[in-house]
Parts: C-alpha cells; structure tokens; sequence
C-alpha cells in the first residue's frame, strides 16, 4: 500500500465526520441492524445455542472470530472483553463506516445474546471500547460534541460508568487530553496511566503513542513514547499491558511492513526500557490494514481487527454470485480474529 493510499485511508477512517454529522442520525442504523439481524436469524439460532464466540478458549492458529455472529460482511473492528469475562463490547459499521456504533453482547447462562447497540451510542461515531480493570467504566474514542460547543467535530476520548440500566451519560476527559485535534484507541494500565494516539507537535511523526501519566486522580500532560515505539511514520491504536511492561501497537511506512499497517510489539526489560519494537510476522500481518489490538488474559486470547480478504474468483458467472461474493465475509472490510498470546514471539 502507497502512503498517499494509506493517508487516505486514515481520513476515511478517522474524518469522515467533517461530511457526514450531517446525515440521518438514528433511523440509518436502526434499519440497517434490523436488516441485518433478519437476514442472519438462522444463523443466530444455530450458533448462539453455545458459546460459540470463543471467549474462553485459547486460539490455536488464526481464527476469524464469530463468523456471521460478530465478524461479518459488515466492518467490525475494536474488540475488548470485559474483566468478567461475561460481555464484550466491539465496533460495528455499515460498509462506508457512515456510521460507527459501540455494540455488545452478554453472556446469560452460558449462552451469548445477540449485538446489541450500547444505550450510549447510536448518534454519533463512537469507536475503540477499553474497559477498566474492574469492567465499570467504559473508556471510548467518539466525535460526539464536547464542551458545550457543538461545532466540535473532532474525535476524543470520553468515558461512562457502568450503572443498573445501561452505561451512565458520557463524560469527556480534560482538555489536557482532549484538544482540537484527533485524539483516539485508550487503553488504561492498572495504575490509571492512559496511552492513545494523537498528532502533536511534541510528538516524532504524523501519529504518536502518548502516555499521561495518572496522580492523584487526574492525568498529566502527556508525553509521546520514546524513539523504541515511535518514528517519523505513523504509529497508532496501542493496547498496553496492565503492568505496562508489554505495548501491541499498529505503525504504517516501516521499512519491515507488509505493505497495509502493520501490528508490532515491544517489552520493557528489567531497568524499564522499551525494546526495539517488532513486526508480529506474517501470520498476524498482511498486506492490507491490521490495526486495534487486544489482549484478554484471563482466557490467554489475542485479538485484533484486519482488512484481508479471501481469494476473489476469476470469474463470477451470475447476479446472484456477485451478490454472495460482495456480501461474503472476508470480503475486505474489517474483521476480528484471534491467536493465543503465547503464539505472538
């Protein structure tokens, strides 16, 4: 992938808001998700009478995860799992990502329901779920008007508080965090530090790593990570260990990369010093976009969202077979897959 394709891609993915806050709000994915749970009923009956999502299980090899329940021809990406081990949150978009909501699933009696959108979320574009340790609060990147001002656009982090009936009004971070730029993907250490992705002009590239550090309840000015994570490129959408000592991060313009953004990893050895970071190879990286990670260590799972597609055929002989092949799957947009962790080095 050229970098003038990958820049583009990054606009369509992060700033289509700028044209789009002005479309339907609601009514389009209410009847888009209703199409899409009807044509996919069957499906549904069949698969959620176990727990077929493979929470709990270690992955052996690459696994496209749910298929036609989670991953499907609509582009799904952003997966995390909550502490409990009893909901996952992840992002659901129709084809164009016009629009993007935060929906979940919840395991009941050992059996998983149907997505669901957030009560939160529906409105506006809202991506990139990251629950705290102890699975109440809910962080999220979202272009949701912020600060009384609703010319606001831009993306930033919010978080909500897990309540009996849902999830609790989105509260915004402080403008230490959140500016008139970009800022997205959370993820939290048990400490409370926070790390996402932004363009400064304290940072090394076109997209930086940031951490702020977490004292006494607020977080600090953040700083980009060192010379080890970030370069001249891009690097974005970081998952970060709760101990901090292991970073999974995607980076597109590596001489390394397979070609679409690529996930790397590094690990802080014994005096805390970041290792020179390393493409996770061929099995985890393609030529197209892989990109959001996340680790549940409780069931010992990697996950991540990836572009590829399957083979496309030489030759489609009818309407019907287009149709099948453009609503396949793999069919190029985002899906989720899995590998145990143990599989990564």
């Amino acid at each position: 992938m050229k970098q003038e394709e990958f820049e583009r891609s990054r606009k369509q993915e992060y700033q289509l808001h700028t044209t789009l806050y002005k479309l339907n709000k609601i009514k389009f994915i209410v009847i888009g998700l209703a199409s899409f749970l009807l044509l996919n009923c069957h499906t549904y009956r069949e698969q959620l009478k176990e727990d077929s999502i493979g929470i709990t299980t270690t992955a052996e090899g690459l696994t496209l995860l749910g298929e036609n329940i989670i991953s499907t021809s609509l582009y799904e990406r952003d997966f995390a799992v909550s502490p409990q081990s009893d909901e996952v949150i992840y992002t659901l978009g129709d084809y164009k990502q016009e629009k993007r909501n935060l929906v979940y699933l919840k395991r009941v009696q050992g059996k998983w329901t149907r997505p669901q959108i957030l009560n939160i979320s529906g409105e506006y574009q809202d991506i990139e779920p990251f629950y705290t340790k102890q699975g109440e609060r809910l962080y999220f990147a979202s272009n949701r008007p912020i600060y009384g001002d609703a010319s606001r656009k831009d993306y930033n982090i919010w978080y909500s508080d897990r309540t009996q009936t849902g999830w609790s009004e989105p509260v915004a971070l402080d403008s230490i965090i959140n500016t008139k730029g970009d800022e997205f993907f959370p993820s939290l250490s048990d400490a409370g530090n926070l790390f996402f992705t932004a363009t400064k002009d304290n940072g090394m590239g076109k997209e930086d790593i940031f951490k702020s550090e977490c004292i006494a309840g607020k977080f600090q000015t953040p700083k980009a990570l060192p010379k080890e994570i970030n370069t001249a490129s891009y690097e974005f959408n970081a998952y970060v260990s709760p101990d901090e000592n292991l970073i999974i991060f995607s980076s597109f313009g590596r001489p390394d990369g397979f070609g679409g953004g690529d996930l790397y990893i590094s690990r802080k050895d014994s005096l805390g010093k970041w290792s020179a970071s390393k493409n996770l190879g061929a099995i985890i990286n393609s030529d197209r976009l892989d990109y959001c990670p996340f680790v549940d260590w409780k069931s010992g799972n990697f996950y991540f969202t990836s572009e590829r597609n399957i083979s496309e055929p030489k030759k489609l002989e009818s309407i019907e077979a287009l149709k099948a092949f453009a609503h396949r799957t793999q069919n190029g947009f985002g899906n989720i897959y899995k590998i145990g962790i143990d599989q990564l080095e």
